[in-house]
């Protein structure tokens, strides 16, 4: 190991907790609150094991299908957003919906109702089986076709060439996503762009802040958990932009101690959909092993919030009317 005195992290900042994150979790609290547990939710109100176990504990019953939920319950839709199909079954199941959909996946939806609607083909970059990208392919799934990293480019089939547009998932690489447009554009010399952005401000953030302590880092550390496509990313840039090595984990335990050996410059981000407290654990586990010098590299300022899900305010506003 190196000397101790030299030892220690830089934290990216921002990190962490997402806007859309932040109203999806509060939404299933708060229904907990309102209506009493169980509450269910269709698959993991966002991609991370501590958050799901911890809303678990408090009454919420999680479900990979509408179907499983007993008729006339609650149910909340995930922040990443499901097709129009999904609410015909809650629909059908006589089922009250809270939709946490994140905000900016559901700019998403809406324009890939419009273009389809204006007669387009819709190329949504992103990756097969994320439920954000299920979830937007349900709009209009007669005119979008995926495409998953520059390879799948050669795979795409469209019928009019002169009126085609690109959307993507929200937590891709902007690299990555950008890339992939670009093999688009040289295959699709027309291709239209979105109106603005659709990778997520926070993914973008998260990623700007990572590339900057990259090349400083010995080793990088992404608190978050494998199925959450931002994090994943996270890594990515990490070894791309100069990290010497990079690891994802969910617990601070998870962490291995020959992953230290050698190691100077310990680089520390989370995912957005990742609570401060298992951040707190990493730097408590470091700083036990002589890290405890903590410098933050902050490269944005993050103000953006999202009111709660309309059905939420709805039913919070009128139980306050009635105790007035």
């Amino acid at each position: 190991m190196s000397n101790t005195a030299q030892r220690r992290v830089l934290l990216a900042a921002p990190r962490g907790y997402c806007a859309g994150v932040d109203r999806a979790v509060i939404a299933v609290e708060k229904a907990l609150e309102q209506y009493g547990a169980p509450i269910y939710v269709r698959k993991q109100i966002v991609h991370n094991k501590y958050v799901v176990q911890t809303l678990e504990k408090k009454g919420a019953i999680f479900v990979d299908e509408t179907e499983e939920v007993p008729e006339g319950s609650i149910v909340v839709f995930s922040a990443h957003g499901v097709a129009p199909s999904v609410h015909d079954e809650a629909r059908a199941g006589k089922l009250a919906t809270v939709d946490a959909t994140c905000p900016l996946v559901t700019k998403v939806h809406k324009e890939a109702v419009r273009f389809a609607d204006e007669g387009y083909d819709i190329l949504l970059v992103g990756h097969e089986g994320h439920e954000e990208v299920i979830g937007t392919m349900g709009e209009a799934p007669d005119r979008i076709h995926l495409v998953d990293g520059a390879e799948d480019v050669a795979n795409v089939q469209v019928r009019d060439e002169s009126k085609i547009v690109w959307l993507s998932q929200t937590t891709l690489s902007v690299d990555e996503t950008m890339a992939t447009v670009g093999e688009l554009k040289k295959r699709f010399p027309a291709l239209v762009s979105p109106p603005s952005d659709d990778i997520c401000y926070a993914t973008q953030n998260r990623q700007v802040a990572v590339k900057q302590l990259a090349p400083e880092t010995d080793l990088l550390i992404v608190v978050g958990s494998k199925n959450s496509s931002n994090s994943v990313r996270l890594v990515e840039v990490g070894l791309e932009y100069g990290a010497k090595a990079a690891h994802l984990v969910d617990f601070a335990e998870e962490i291995q101690e020959s992953w230290l050996e050698g190691v100077t410059t310990v680089g520390l981000t989370s995912g957005a959909s990742v609570p401060e407290i298992l951040v707190d654990g990493v730097l408590e586990f470091l700083a036990s092993r002589g890290y405890d010098t903590v410098e933050t590299v902050k490269t944005a300022e993050e103000h953006l919030t999202f009111s709660l899900p309309k059905e939420l305010r709805r039913d919070l506003r009128a139980e306050a009317a009635g105790k007035l």
